[in-house]
């Protein structure tokens, strides 16, 4: 048997999907949209290879979680400055920058390092239903 290893054609065929996050759970959202823009979804799947294909998430605002999360799950970011960690609620950070929420989870499902920066780059949320890629045509995904 011999292995078979996409060629730079294969990999630059790139598609564009729109998801809708109204009324999805964050965590299923976020694995899912993980999953397209790594590319195992399709056939000739490589992990070390960016097979992936573009996400667009819409409505990020209108994400649940279940459970007490809402007031319970916290996310730190650090000044680099002694004493200086912020921590922000989820409840806070879905009031004021909704996509990050978003960005937050899938980034974590991603490769570490310069792969999984590459896949990153591929996602753009907006809190509302608008987004700016219509020339690019995406198809609608169903999660």
């Amino acid at each position: 048997m011999k292995t078979t290893i996409p060629s730079a054609e294969a990999v630059a065929d790139k598609k564009w999907y729109v998801v809708d996050a109204q009324g999805q759970t964050l965590g299923r959202l976020a694995t899912a949209v993980a999953g397209v823009l790594r590319g195992k979804h399709k056939p000739g799947y490589t992990p070390f290879l960016d097979m992936g294909d573009y996400v667009i998430v819409v409505n990020a605002a209108g994400i649940k979680v279940t459970g007490k999360k809402l007031d319970q799950k916290t996310y730190f970011s650090h000044s680099d400055y002694v004493g200086g960690v912020k921590e922000t609620t989820l409840r806070k950070m879905l009031a004021e920058h909704p996509e990050r929420v978003i960005e937050h989870a899938v980034k974590g499902m991603l490769p570490k390092g310069a792969l999984g920066s590459a896949m990153f780059r591929k996602l753009h949320v907006y809190a509302g239903p608008e987004h700016e890629q219509q020339a690019q045509k995406p198809e609608e995904l169903k999660i």
